[in-house]
């Protein structure tokens, strides 16, 4: 199990580390052949360019304005803004555009030239144009037979748009525009089979670039005059409309100065309301007095406390004047009795004094009420003033509003009538300017040199692009192939190591090989590989010879009982030896070897049936001993899986100084794996270029998982012409003297 998991380790550091002299060696037999592919494509593509028609690249260079020159503000009315990219990427467009094409189409008469002519190229002489002519002129005549439905000719001017549209058309496919970067430069370049028209072509674009933006401006001027033209009778209309309003309103309402009719309205509205607020502040006080003098059952001496009667001048005065003559009628009682004439007369005054009073206080209560009788009338009349003040201020209001109205649609009229006129006057003064917004920096000259094809490098690319096919179909084939085809591929890929090659020898494939062909002396490279193989089973069994050697293979077909014949015949060369078929299944050793069916064998001495002496045969021609399958049974593994066999084995060990035995293929059976039980040695047989890898370190893998050892594999049926010219073996065969008889194949 060790050996296994250190032959996966192997693999896959292999598969981290390209060999890039495994490659080598896998490309190096088709090398030539290779090289032959690239050739002969090579010579295939120069035969085309030669046949291609040379181009010339003529190149103009224009400088388009980023700032064109500003007269007044027409910028305005074209929208345009020459200081941003898209202003540019526009102007690329309008190079490549179809309008552009086709005046410079008109203007040099290209659909003219012979060139722009659909038939152009089968009218040029040369062996591609006259096979375009025999092809088309072959499927019309096999067509012809055909209904021919009536066609209708086209008319001259029909052909001539026609010649017009393939003209414009190739003139778009051969143009091309190339900004410089970081710059306002643009390079116009048009590539034409004649110099000299490619360089007029180049430079006629850059003219009718600048002539068909100098006509949009010109065009754009007209309309934007007719334009403004129209829109100024518009508004002339509509401001005479709007000013002869506002004249009939005035006169309608007979104003002079709404203005200032509206502002003494304002303010005699606001003295009157002022008046109002004064009056009704009066009158409520007023009415306070008014109330408290008119309250039922009120008496003089009441009205007398009252506030507003105490302030009063007048009763102050009589109250002054009533005080005195109290005091000098109390001072007389003190002297003069009540009857006395002084005591009278003071008395007398004093009573005149509180009738005078009391009818003071009278005329103030009067005085008091028409007060406020006064007040209430002219807060009412003021009442009435303020709401008149009131209508006829909103009645001036609302016609100032009118008036506004009227006012501001005669303005603005006014104002868009005067911008449209400036605007009319200026583009009027631009249209006789013209300003291009390009100019040409480098007229495009004639070249010497035609720009393409380029043909040596065509032919290069050509040539490298072949090779490299040639070497990736190899690889390719190679990976595809997941056979053994050498030395390398046994150790790398299987991590075994080789015992031997044995070469392939020309048989019909419905017979088996030559039975005898190790003795051919004509067969003398196969013989030696047999005896390479002995060689090197002695050489890795020195220690410890190996007596019995089991034969064994992947798959049926590969040539194991070749393999285990001849070697049985190169050990008997030097030993006494036993050949056992153990293929118990489908034996083939009688049949090469031409015994009967009935001849007993391997399987009749295990069952006891039959003893040694009647199974084992001897070849007289090899000396050796040989023991068939014998009777066919029903079930074989259990009978090599028996004592018996194991005992049988050993006993021929002391009869044979060496066994060699051919079993069944691994993939089919399990019957390999339990005859090595009892062998020394596993001789594992793989037909070169034939069993995948997978299924042979399947094989392998399963002696390993046993714990039995592979001594090695035999490269079978290996084809040494191939061989030869890879040099995969030449090393190998030049050390045992193989190439001393490489015409050993050949007589075979």
């Amino acid at each position: 199990m060790s050996q296994l998991n250190g032959h996966v380790d192997n693999d896959l550091r292999e598969e981290d580390t390209i060999d890039l002299t495994q490659y080598w060696q896998t490309i190096r037999p088709y090398l030539w052949r290779v090289f032959g592919l690239a050739t002969l494509v090579s010579i295939l593509v120069t035969l085309v360019v030669l046949s291609i028609t040379p181009q010339y690249t003529a190149t103009a260079t224009i400088l388009i304005e980023a700032d064109q020159a500003k007269v007044l503000s027409i910028e305005e009315v074209y929208g345009l803004d020459s200081s941003r990219d898209e202003y540019f990427q526009t102007q690329y467009e309008i190079l490549k555009s179809r309008q552009i094409a086709q005046k410079v189409v008109e203007k040099l008469k290209l659909y003219q030239q012979p060139t722009f002519d659909p038939e152009y190229k089968n009218n040029q002489p040369g062996y591609i144009s006259k096979g375009i002519k025999s092809i088309k002129a072959a499927l019309l005549d096999a067509l012809s037979f055909l209904p021919q439905d009536e066609v209708e000719i086209p008319t001259e001017e029909q052909i001539l748009a026609a010649r017009k549209r393939f003209a414009v058309d190739k003139f778009i496919g051969a143009f091309q525009v190339n900004p410089v970067s970081k710059t306002q430069l643009v390079n116009l370049s048009y590539e034409h089979e004649s110099a000299q028209l490619a360089a007029l072509i180049a430079n006629t674009v850059g003219e009718v670039y600048i002539e068909n933006y100098l006509q949009a401006k010109l065009d754009m001027t007209a309309k934007a005059t007719t334009w403004l033209n129209d829109s100024l009778q518009g508004l002339r209309i509509k401001l005479d409309t709007t000013e002869k309003n506002l004249s009939d309103f005035y006169e309608r309402e007979q104003l002079v100065n709404i203005k200032g009719i509206v502002g003494l309205a304002s303010d005699e509205l606001q003295q009157l309301s002022e008046l109002l607020l004064e009056a009704q502040g009066s009158l409520k006080r007023t009415e306070t007095i008014y109330q408290q003098v008119n309250t039922a059952n009120v008496d003089i001496a009441t009205l007398a406390a009252l506030p507003e009667v105490l302030n009063d001048l007048s009763i102050q005065d009589v109250k002054r004047a009533q005080l005195t003559a109290q005091s000098r009628v109390s001072e007389l009682s003190k002297v003069y009795g009540p009857k006395h004439p002084k005591m009278i007369t003071a008395n007398a005054e004093l009573d005149s004094i509180g009738t005078s009073l009391v009818n003071q206080i009278k005329v103030l209560v009067k005085g008091i009420n028409t007060e406020y009788v006064n007040a209430l009338a002219k807060v009412k009349v003021l009442k009435s003033d303020v709401e008149k003040a009131k209508q006829e201020y909103r009645k001036l209001s609302k016609l100032d509003n009118e008036r506004k109205t009227l006012q501001r649609e005669v303005d603005i009229n006014q104002q868009l009538y005067n911008t449209f006129f400036t605007r009319l006057k200026e583009t009027g003064e631009l249209g006789g300017f013209e300003s291009a917004n390009a100019r040409i920096l480098d007229e495009a000259i004639p070249p010497k040199y035609p720009s393409k094809p380029k043909k040596g490098l065509i032919i290069a690319v050509a040539f490298l692009f072949s090779f490299g096919l040639g070497v990736f179909l190899v690889l390719t084939l190679d990976g595809l192939n997941s056979g053994i085809r050498s030395v390398d591929d046994v150790e790398k890929k299987l991590g075994q190591r080789m015992l031997g090659i044995i070469p392939w020898q020309e048989h019909d494939k419905k017979k088996n090989m030559a039975l005898r062909l190790f003795f051919d002396a004509k067969q003398h490279m196969f013989g030696e590989a047999v005896r390479t193989l002995r060689t090197s089973l002695q050489l890795l069994n020195m220690n410890k010879p190996a007596k019995t050697i089991l034969v064994t293979s992947s798959a049926p077909k590969e040539g194991k009982s070749t393999v285990s014949i001849n070697l049985a015949f190169a050990m008997g060369q030097l030993n006494t030896v036993l050949l056992i078929d153990t293929d118990l299944r489908r034996p083939s050793l009688a049949s090469q070897f031409s015994l009967p069916g009935f001849q007993p064998g391997l399987a009749n001495l295990i069952t006891g049936t039959h003893t040694i002496e009647e199974c084992v045969v001897t070849d007289e021609v090899s000396g050796i001993d040989l023991i068939c399958a014998g009777t066919l049974p029903h079930n074989p593994q259990e009978l090599l899986a028996s004592d018996a066999f194991v005992r049988l084995i050993k006993g021929l060990k002391d009869k044979y100084d060496q066994i060699v035995m051919d079993s069944a293929p691994t993939q089919a059976v399990s019957d390999a794996i339990i005859v090595s039980q009892v062998c020394d040695s596993v001789v594992y047989v793989v037909k070169s270029d034939s069993t995948s890898v997978k299924m042979i370190n399947n094989g392998l893998s399963r002696f390993i998982q046993t714990g039995h050892r592979v001594d090695g594999v035999v490269l079978n049926q290996v084809d040494m012409k191939k061989a030869k010219k890879s040099g995969q073996y030449t090393g190998y065969y030049d050390q045992y003297g193989y190439q001393r008889d490489s015409t050993a194949l050949k007589s075979t």
